[in-house]
């Protein structure tokens, strides 16, 4: 009797930890980004102006748990970079090495380590960026909204581009610019739809 009531004992133990893990394995769901639709506008301004464009998600993939951003990466793929006006010279300087080396490094990459709770559909963002070879820390707000075509998350991620190493233009390393000083930060604004 003491001998089956201990196997019985065991083999409850052993569901409910089984029922913990599936538990724990269901709860964080990994969602793929749907590169089609998802949007990558920039811009970058200078003393004179400023210019805008669109750059291509590659690939991307996050997990999500309890609310929140468990882990994720996203490559953006550098060579399809595009200026609003389709102004080639531009696009050219743009993908040289005085900026982003496209020919060296052919993406970019960001990499979440996590994310506070999405209170009321918003949340703080934390992970690397790297650009160029360059990894730094970054942290962005995003909101998130769920919809027929799955769940969309809407940033904008300002980004000091003298941190990877791109210098070309900034008053923060080169004296008397004047008018042709460009702006050390360039804005990222991200609608990323991601899919089960």
């Amino acid at each position: 009797m003491n001998s089956n009531l201990i196997k019985m004992k065991r083999v409850l133990l052993f569901l409910t930890l089984a029922g913990l893990f599936l538990v724990n394995v269901s709860a964080q769901n990994k969602f793929t980004a749907d590169t089609s639709k998802t949007q990558l506008s920039w811009l970058g301004e200078k003393v004179l102006g400023q210019h805008t464009g669109t750059i291509h998600l590659q690939s991307g993939w996050l997990n999500w748990q309890d609310n929140k951003i468990m882990s994720g990466e996203f490559n953006i793929d550098m060579a399809s970079l595009k200026e609003t006006d389709r102004n080639q010279k531009l696009e050219g300087h743009l993908k040289s090495d005085d900026f982003f080396g496209v020919d060296k490094f052919p993406t970019a990459k960001l990499v979440i380590t996590g994310s506070t709770p999405f209170e009321k559909g918003t949340g703080v963002v934390s992970g690397t960026l790297t650009i160029k070879g360059v990894t730094n820390p970054i942290e962005f707000k995003a909101a998130t909204q769920k919809m027929d075509d799955g769940v969309w998350f809407f940033t904008n991620i300002v980004i000091d581009r003298t941190k990877y190493n791109i210098r070309y233009g900034s008053g923060s390393f080169f004296d008397n610019l004047g008018d042709k000083t460009i702006y050390d930060e360039f804005k990222l604004k991200v609608n990323l739809l991601v899919k089960q």
